[in-house]
């Protein structure tokens, strides 16, 4: 494969921050800032005819992962996919139904398709990597792109529920009832995602993102024991360096409040933090050591301009001014917010806000 291109970085205020170095500025991007909130993100997804042709094809997710960039002065891009790619590539029958959400004909509800389970021939996902190489060089150093994956737990809920749910009562019959077979799933996907993000980072990926969406549903005893373990699994065995530059890794748990100082102690480079974490307390265990990502209420987009001001105000004023800290929304963009809410909130902290 052919090696994507060393151009030279001409905004790296995101990857200083993330090192927990000074920055100009705040930077900023946005969870699912590609997405359909944008219209022009909808006419693509339209030509590709369906939510994983889109994600399949490596020029389209190049096309999208530019689009937000066309926009709004973010400071990375972060690669148009999916979370459940590495179960798709380990046979489980992905499909996206309108407005249903992911659904896999063949979850793992029996001892001998979860002992049967195998990390997953990264030529599978070669789309994937082909579109990192796009990416980066359409990006010609413009911003860094982030790479990312799901955690072990959060695949697994998806993998053993088929689908999404309001309580994973599949996944948490089996934590409680068989213990040990849902080890073996973590431990399988463990493996898979060290391989998926390492291999990101060989395609291009500058900063490297875990998704666990899931792990706050977790009962506290078992956050440690069924998460985290296996994050922390994946950040060390994450290459630390490309091309002489660090590639730092993020770690993002929806509803991680509790276990703040266990995710600070992971090794992540930075963790990020939904909009239900206070900023100050996150900074007084992060101690410097540590960069913050976050953390504004995506449904503070919805409000009137000056309350969308308000809102972005009150988050950088809650980081406070040591660097270390990249402005983020809590969680994903949500598909109706206007795109001038959007527009407005990134403008005010990339342009309007006091420089740290």
């Amino acid at each position: 494969m052919e090696a994507h291109p060393k151009a030279a970085l001409k905004n790296d205020t995101l990857l200083r921050a993330l090192a927990c170095q000074p920055t100009e500025y705040t930077p900023v991007w946005l969870m699912r800032q590609a997405g359909r909130y944008l219209p022009e993100y909808n006419a693509t997804r339209a030509k590709a005819g369906s939510f994983l042709a889109l994600a399949k094809s490596p020029a389209l997710a190049t096309a999208v992962t530019l689009q937000p960039l066309e926009r709004f002065p973010l400071d990375a891009a972060i690669i148009f996919s999916d979370i459940l790619t590495i179960p798709d590539a380990m046979g489980l029958g992905l499909a996206f139904a309108e407005g249903e959400g992911p659904r896999f004909e063949r979850p793992l509800r029996d001892e001998n398709a979860i002992r049967a389970l195998a990390a997953p021939d990264l030529s599978k996902l070669r789309y994937v990597f082909d579109a990192l190489r796009e990416t980066r060089k359409a990006l010609a150093g413009r911003v860094p792109l982030i790479g990312f994956s799901g955690s072990p737990f959060t695949l697994a809920c998806y993998m053993v529920e088929g689908s999404g749910s309001g309580d994973w009562r599949a996944l948490k019959t089996l934590l409680y009832s068989r213990p040990e077979l849902l080890h073996h799933i973590l431990e399988i996907n463990a493996r898979a995602v060290i391989a998926y993000l390492n291999a990101q980072i060989e395609a291009g990926a500058q900063a490297v993102m875990i998704f666990d969406t899931w792990g706050g549903s977790l009962a506290s005893r078992d956050y440690e024991t069924f998460s985290l373990a296996y994050s922390r699994k994946i950040i060390a065995g994450l290459v630390k360096e490309k091309d002489g530059v660090r590639v730092p890794s993020i770690l993002f748990t929806k509803g991680g409040n509790p276990w703040l100082a266990q995710m600070l102690a992971s090794g992540c480079d930075a963790i990020g933090l939904d909009w239900t974490s206070d900023p100050r307390e996150a900074r007084h265990l992060a101690a410097g050591r540590v960069a913050l990502q976050g953390n504004l209420d995506p449904a503070a987009l919805f409000s009137p301009a000056k309350s969308v001001r308000e809102a972005a105000r009150r988050v950088i004023d809650a980081f406070g001014v040591a660097p270390g800290h990249v402005f983020n929304l809590g969680h994903g963009i949500l598909p109706s917010t206007p795109v001038e809410s959007a527009k407005l909130a990134v403008e005010l902290v990339h342009r309007g806000l006091p420089a740290r």
